[in-house]
């Protein structure tokens, strides 16, 4: 009874565990259910998106470098069954409908890619171009698409003429060997070991190429005859040698011996034998050439990597020889070598990305450095455009067991992160420690900042010790003024943390701090207004310099004309004493000339002279003083102008009177001023009728000799024009 109880109840915990288990087995279907739906109308909502019609590849995305990787099996696939079944018969009829759906399988796949190479972009001066018009254009118009098209010529009807046992009618699969090449060179592209890819690619071509070298051995050896001499294959009626597999692995066997020259073979003694011989001979050196230069290309490869990532240790050796350095400071240089090249310390990083553009760069260095950098304090609230550019200036530096970044009293030239191993602030003995900097702790940040106030005045305040190998990021203080200079903000706020922590340590000096900032603004004051003022006055004495030209430029065109027609009045015929008279009239007018002009240019000096006092008095009184100066200068000119033509061509009225007089009223009309009484006449300013009298007291005779002369000339004149 208590057994069968006892049954009875464990029998029903079981059921309701069980009954509890398919309930949630019920409740994860139901969902596992709802998500399949989902994810289908996920896919149908996908189809109706997806237009095919205009669907395009682009050569630069995951699914044509996907799609690359798959096309490679049916194109080896070809190159090594085809060739296998050709010249292996009874591989051929053994496996049948085995190669037959795999050919035709890969023939689908040919097809396939076909249509994808129709929807693949290419780009057109950086362009992707997406017009399937235009994509199929220049497929149809390629070399490529011929070459794709032979190679799914339906030559398998040809199966009817020579037989199910000829696969070699299917020898045009093999022109997709280009696509082959394509993938094999993106995958080199994208994969982290390209040494090592690039030894794999090698052995693969030699395999194949082995591959068919096997496959011909064995089909001359079935044309010699099987077992007729050493050199062909022995006789498959032997059982030893009648399985396949014992075939093909004999023939890949006698086909590496001749292609790597290694062991001995046997001397061929037909013809074909010796050509056949003749020609893996010379493949063989091809061969053996091509797998000693890959290999080298590798491995130099791989020196070259160590080189850049490494400083050459072996300069280095060859310098400590040279100049004879001790013992003990070779072996710590030897240690530090071992040491990165143990843990992979890299300590050339900018050298190694500098052929990347500076955008890749940056977010390189943002995913290796903005995690350590963000640690640090002062740079804690920072802006990210800041940090990315400091991550940039950041340098690695390895420090051995016992060696000192820094000690106190030196001045601070960088500050340091570390990014991993442990370092000691000791006292002056070495000895004593007072703390044990990690992993993300940071000093030397204020000796970089210049905080005015700073008791230490930018030296190391204490001495660090590297207690094992410590891995450290330095940043130099060029580099941050050079980042803070573009960053005026976030250079006043790492300025003010930087005072926090002086405070803190008692490190600041308080007092002088408020003068210093009064006199920093007062000198950046007078600096600004200096800089306006400076700006103001080159203004305005590029004024004055034009008006000055511009004035010089006028007077100058005035007394070339004055002295043209002095020159002219010099040429013309004089008699007697009139002509004498015209010239001292004539020197008369030229000395008042000159002398008005000397007047004006001393009137213009001396107004150029006012401006120049001036201008320091005030803007708005430099404007005024050169609008009052200029006005000045332009009367002056022009009363000079007025004097100028005054004296040339002055009125007439004197020389017109004792026309009148003397013709007893009579009109004298003005008839040209080639004569040389009218233009003696015309040239006599009212200002110089002194010098006029004088003139005529001393040659009066003279004078009415040439008013008679006048007269008879004003007769002639009048009786021409009543003839006329």
């Amino acid at each position: 009874m208590d057994k069968t109880g006892g049954v009875g109840v464990g029998g029903n915990h079981w059921q309701r565990l069980l009954q509890r288990h398919r309930g949630q087995k019920v409740n994860e279907e139901g969902k596992d259910g709802a998500k399949d739906q989902g994810k289908r109308n996920t896919f149908v909502d996908l189809k109706l998106k997806v237009n095919w019609k205009e669907w395009v590849v682009d050569p630069a995305e995951h699914f044509y470098y996907v799609w690359l990787q798959v096309m490679i099996f049916p194109i080896v696939y070809n190159w090594v069954i085809i060739i296998l079944r050709t010249c292996f018969t009874g591989i051929a009829m053994s496996y049948l409908p085995v190669w037959l759906t795999l050919d035709y399988l890969s023939d689908l796949m040919y097809i396939v890619d076909m249509i994808i190479t129709v929807h693949t972009g290419y780009l057109d001066q950086g362009i992707l171009i997406k017009e399937l018009t235009q994509l199929k254009k220049r497929y149809l118009h390629s070399k490529r698409f011929l070459r794709d098209l032979a190679s799914l010529l339906p030559t398998d009807f040809l199966y009817f003429a020579v037989g199910i046992q000829t696969p070699m009618v299917r020898i045009n699969r093999l022109l997709r060997m280009p696509r082959l090449n394509e993938a094999l060179d993106r995958m080199e592209t994208r994969t982290s070991y390209p040494n090592t890819f690039r030894i794999t690619k090698l052995m693969i071509y030699i395999f194949v190429l082995i591959h068919w070298n096997a496959c011909l051995y064995f089909a001359l050896s079935n044309y010699i005859g099987f077992g007729s001499d050493l050199w062909v294959y022995p006789n498959i009626t032997r059982p030893e040698f009648a399985s396949m597999r014992r075939q093909y692995f004999y023939c890949f066997w006698f086909s590496a011996q001749i292609f790597t020259t290694v062991g001995d073979t046997p001397l061929p003694k037909r013809e074909e034998e010796q050509l056949f011989m003749i020609a893996d001979l010379l493949i063989a050196v091809l061969v053996f050439a091509s797998i000693v230069g890959n290999v080298g290309n590798v491995i130099s490869s791989l020196r070259d990597r160590d080189n850049v990532f490494f400083p050459n240790h072996e300069l280095v050796k060859a310098y400590l020889r040279s100049h004879h350095i001790s013992k003990e400071l070779r072996q710590r240089i030897d240690n530090w070598y071992q040491h990165l090249h143990i843990n992979k310390k890299i300590m050339r990083e900018n050298e190694i990305l500098q052929q990347l553009p500076v955008h890749l760069r940056t977010e390189i260095a943002v995913s290796v450095h903005l995690p350590t950098l963000s640690k640090v304090t002062i740079f804690q609230s920072c802006e990210k455009s800041l940090l990315e550019e400091l991550v940039l200036k950041l340098t690695p530096q390895v420090f051995s067991p016992g060696e000192y970044v820094c000690r106190k009293g030196d001045v601070g030239h960088e500050m340091y992160i570390i990014k991993e191993g442990k370092l000691a602030v000791v006292a002056n003995d070495g000895v004593t420690e007072y703390a044990v900097l990690s992993g993300g702790n940071f000093f030397g940040e204020i000796s970089i900042l210049n905080i005015k106030g700073n008791k230490s005045g930018n030296r190391r305040t204490a001495n660090i010790r590297s207690i094992g190998y410590s891995d450290l990021f330095s940043l130099s203080k060029e580099d941050l003024t050079d980042v803070l200079s573009e960053f005026p903000a976030a250079k006043h706020h790492l300025e003010e943390k930087g005072r926090q922590i002086l405070t803190k340590m008692g490190m600041l000096e308080e007092s002088g701090e408020g003068e210093e900032e009064e006199e920093a603004e007062k000198v950046e004051t007078k600096i600004n207004r200096l800089e306006s003022t400076l700006e103001v006055l080159q203004t305005k004495l590029a004024r004055l310099m034009m008006e000055l030209e511009s004035s010089n430029s006028k007077m100058q065109a005035r007394v070339e004309q004055l002295e043209r027609e002095v020159a002219a009045l010099e040429t013309q015929p004089e008699d007697g004493e009139e002509g004498e008279r015209a010239q001292g009239r004539g020197d008369g007018v030229g000395e008042d000339i000159e002398w008005e002009r000397e007047e004006a240019e001393g009137e213009e000096e001396d107004a150029a002279d006012a401006k120049v006092k001036k201008l320091g008095q005030g803007e708005d009184s430099n404007d005024v003083t050169k609008e009052g100066d200029g006005e000045s200068t332009k009367s002056t000119k022009e009363d000079v102008e007025r004097m100028v033509e005054g004296d040339i061509y002055g009125p007439k009225e004197p020389d017109d009177q004792p026309k009148k007089k003397d013709n007893d009223g009579d009109k004298i009309p003005d008839i040209g001023d080639d004569r040389p009484g009218k233009g003696d006449g015309a040239e006599i300013d009212p200002e110089d009728k002194t010098e006029e009298k004088s003139g005529e007291s001393e040659s009066e005779a003279g004078r009415e000799k040439a008013e008679e002369e006048q007269r008879g000339m004003g007769q002639k004149d009048e009786e021409q024009k009543k003839k006329n």
